[in-house]
């Protein structure tokens, strides 16, 4: 009994000594003050999605949701642009460094942008839960695969301690790259919404993907070059934490890209059937000729 006290008793006061390094400033700030809002949204998602979800949707017929699917996702489109210039804004447009830039811990007005932008960019993640509650809803279970339940789960708990301990310096670089591809995903699948007389303008889903991954080869970079900079005045621990989620996110996205795209490659059957067909034309004609002779 003793030793459990004394284990919560060691507990609490390492997270009240972790608590007292926030950045004070975003006190107050929507979902901030606690981690345990972002826990239970992403539990809510995660039961939805697996369990709820596909049960209710069982003896139903699939929604037919396109004419929202183009709203939201054109709403995405404009949220990650938004987002985008803002995290430029405040410093990423000129002003911060690519190889160490520090938290910019003052009140000064770009400062405080990069806190909103960072603030809204952790609010994002869980807008974009839609996208599953979208495959759940038109019965396309065969998208709700491990790649993305594990990347929309793990996204909002990854940013929530960037947006209340770090929210601006070296590893706002991830949410810049980020909300990049996002602007040029969403556009892809707004378009895709739109109907079959655009299919002919989605000629580049192979790349969207290869972009996905150049975007986290630049994230993995960016944030182990710290390494080599003893220097650097950012925790390079977080740095590290950034670049395992990135490297982690390569793995599901290089899998995903091999088992969708290289299909094409592995089962072109030219050199493989041709023999077949000319053997089976051979036969055919040798009963032809076997008939005639009888």
């Amino acid at each position: 009994m003793e030793y459990g006290m004394n284990v919560s008793q060691d507990f609490n006061e390492w997270s009240d000594r972790l608590w007292d390094l926030r950045d004070k400033r975003v006190d107050g700030w929507f979902m901030l003050d606690s981690f345990w809002p972002t826990l239970l949204l992403v539990a809510a998602y995660l039961f939805i999605v697996k369990i709820w979800g596909p049960r209710f949707m069982e003896n139903r017929p699939p929604y037919n949701i396109n004419t929202f699917l183009i709203y939201y996702n054109a709403c995405q489109v404009g949220l990650s642009a938004y987002i985008f210039v803002q995290l430029l804004r405040g410093g990423w447009g000129g002003d911060y460094n690519f190889r160490c830039q520090p938290v910019d811990t003052s009140l000064s007005p770009k400062a405080m942008l990069m806190l909103h932008a960072c603030h809204m960019y952790y609010l994002s993640k869980f807008s974009e839960f839609i996208d599953t509650f979208c495959f759940v809803a038109r019965k396309k279970f065969n998208q709700v695969t491990l790649l993305h339940v594990v990347h929309h789960g793990l996204m909002p708990m990854s940013v929530w301690p960037g947006a209340r301990y770090l929210a601006s310096g070296h590893s706002s670089f991830f949410g810049l790259l980020n909300t990049f591809v996002h602007i040029v995903m969403y556009f892809y699948y707004m378009m895709s919404a739109m109907g079959p007389q655009y299919q002919k303008f989605l000629w580049w889903k192979q790349h969207l993907t290869t972009l996905q991954m150049v975007q986290f080869v630049g994230i993995m970079v960016h944030a182990f070059q710290l390494i080599f900079y003893d220097d650097c005045d950012f925790p390079w621990q977080f740095a590290y934490y950034i670049g395992a989620h990135a490297l982690l996110f390569f793995v599901l996205f290089s899998q995903f890209y091999l088992k969708n795209y290289s299909k094409k490659t592995r089962n072109t059957p030219i050199d493989f059937c041709k023999p077949k067909v000319q053997d089976a034309n051979a036969n055919f004609k040798a009963a032809k000729d076997h008939m005639k002779t009888a």
